[in-house]
């Protein structure tokens, strides 16, 4: 496999991740299937492709025709059985049943030159592709919200990813105009386990009544972070967010500075999982 051999790149999870991953590899040339368990996701996802494209035009960040062929590239695919590429991302929950039954799927219907990878923000490589029949062709290729607008992409390696995957993989993220970056695979791999520590420090303050939220938010953005960490657990997903921290905390054998914040497993259990639904730490008014 090589990078002239990618035409087609199958994803598979039409959530935000996987709506954004989506139209950033349309944007850039490369026809899209795009696959949810669950069809309504998906043309709910090519809708919010079609709002992020506008917008994009209005900003002047891309012509009114780039966005027409970027749409007319990306294909619905509900059917898992004919999600089949050149190259797929997953971008599914965070858990890893789900996503090794997902691959197995994957590995079976593509052909041998399929590059299958996947966009866990947490799980370790390697024990997602423990069941797979041909690893060397499974990596991570991990992207950051808003796909759109984030440059970093980190390409994970596991046990047994070939070298010649992660070359494919490192040019792909510069088609995309991506900067890639090669990371260890473990838990968290490079950024979501620095940035850990930005989410639960700041839960734990929060827990503590040090201090409220949107003051938390304010000193930290004069420190000098674009986002406070309350406002970028809402974009994220503040389910997904502790989905991440949760992951991490059991695969470091409960290392007592990853433990998730009960505040922010009453958030969770309330359905208050940030921009997404309207309510998180902070309220959304409907637009």
């Amino acid at each position: 496999m090589s990078i002239d051999n990618i035409k087609t790149v199958g994803i598979a999870g039409a959530g935000t991740m996987g709506q954004g991953i989506a139209q950033v590899c349309a944007v850039a040339g490369f026809d899209v299937l795009l696959f949810d368990i669950q069809p309504d996701f998906i043309s709910k996802g090519i809708s919010l492709i079609e709002k992020s494209l506008t917008t994009a035009v209005e900003k002047g960040k891309i012509q009114p025709v780039e966005k027409e062929h970027a749409l007319a590239r990306i294909k619905p695919e509900p059917d898992l059985q004919q999600l089949k590429a050149d190259l797929i991302i997953e971008a599914a929950i965070e858990n890893l049943d789900v996503k090794r039954k997902l691959f197995a799927t994957l590995e079976e219907i593509n052909n041998a030159r399929c590059i299958l990878t996947t966009n866990t923000s947490s799980i370790p490589v390697t024990q997602i592709a423990a069941a797979l029949k041909h690893p060397e062709r499974f990596a991570g290729l991990h992207f950051f919200n808003p796909a759109p607008i984030m440059k970093l992409v980190e390409i994970i390696s596991g046990a047994g990813t070939s070298m010649a995957t992660v070359e494919v993989l490192k040019q792909f993220s510069e088609k995309l105009g991506k900067t890639a970056v090669l990371a260890k695979d473990s838990p968290g791999f490079i950024v979501n386990r620095v940035a850990r520590h930005y989410y639960v420090e700041a839960l734990k303050l929060l827990e503590e009544n040090v201090s409220d939220i949107n003051t938390i938010d304010i000193l930290m953005k004069s420190a000098g972070f674009k986002m406070g960490p309350f406002e970028l657990m809402d974009l994220i997903g503040v389910d997904t967010n502790f989905s991440v921290t949760t992951s991490m905390y059991y695969a470091f054998n409960q290392e007592p500075k990853f433990r998730p914040s009960r505040i922010q497993q009453q958030k969770v259990d309330a359905g208050h999982h940030g921009r997404k639904s309207g309510r998180g730490f902070y309220d959304y008014p409907k637009k």
